[in-house]
């Protein structure tokens, strides 16, 4: 995943056990919030579908080294618009952690600093659409610009967070420095086709209004806040 190993030692290693125990805190809490809306059948359901994406993106989209780490489509905003903050959130925690152990067991050590890379900015995402997003529109009716500022909030966090266990772990070193901003700007690139695939997934879930019973979507994806 994005923290290699070798980026962090044992000894800073304890910095990202501490921010994946605050990730998976305020996961509980959005938790709580799922359940109330739509109960745990529905919670269960969506976590299941999303880690299984999660998973798949993982280990089919394309990925490829560049600079400090590599560069991976996870498309985090989709899966919020689709599935709500927390179930996103699990899925996300659950699918690195089935990568780890079926596929990349040396990347298990760095799964704090990972999780937190990946969650951190889902939060991020999911505060930014309350503010953009009207209560009045469904998440399948948004606007390119929103599913744009959702995808380049999400990949800006990952880029800051790779950034920041670089330098936390290598120290602010020149050959640090070049290979951060090579990494950064090559993964923003993302953000080019990220907020299409939000909005050709969003067009396809239009189709599809039946799925609004079904329990595997957030309820904001077809109804109004």
């Amino acid at each position: 995943m994005h923290i290699e190993p070798g980026l962090l030692d044992p000894a800073k290693m304890v910095l990202s056990y501490a921010t994946a125990a605050g990730a998976a805190a305020y996961t509980v809490k959005l938790g709580v919030t799922a359940l109330r809306e739509k109960g745990l059948g529905s919670l269960l359901a969506r976590i299941g579908v999303g880690a299984g994406a999660v998973f798949t993106f993982f280990q089919l989209l394309p990925h490829f080294q560049v600079g400090i780490s590599e560069v991976h489509f996870i498309l985090g905003s989709t899966l919020f618009l689709l599935l709500g903050a927390a179930p996103a959130a699990v899925a996300l925690a659950l699918g690195l952690l089935l990568q780890g152990v079926f596929f990349a067991p040396f990347d298990l050590p760095q799964y704090g600093a990972n999780v937190t890379t990946l969650l951190v900015p889902l939060f991020a995402v999911s505060a930014l659409a309350h503010k953009l997003i009207s209560n009045d529109t469904p998440y399948v009716d948004i606007k390119y610009r929103d599913a744009l500022a959702l995808s380049t909030a999400y990949q800006g966090g990952v880029v800051l967070w790779v950034a920041f266990w670089a330098f936390y772990g290598q120290g602010f070193t020149a050959a640090t420095t070049t290979s951060v901003f090579t990494f950064g700007g090559a993964y923003m690139m993302v953000v080019l086709i990220e907020p299409l695939a939000d909005l050709a997934v969003l067009a396809g879930a239009k189709s599809l209004r039946g799925l609004s019973k079904s329990g595997l979507t957030t309820p904001r994806l077809f109804n109004r806040a």
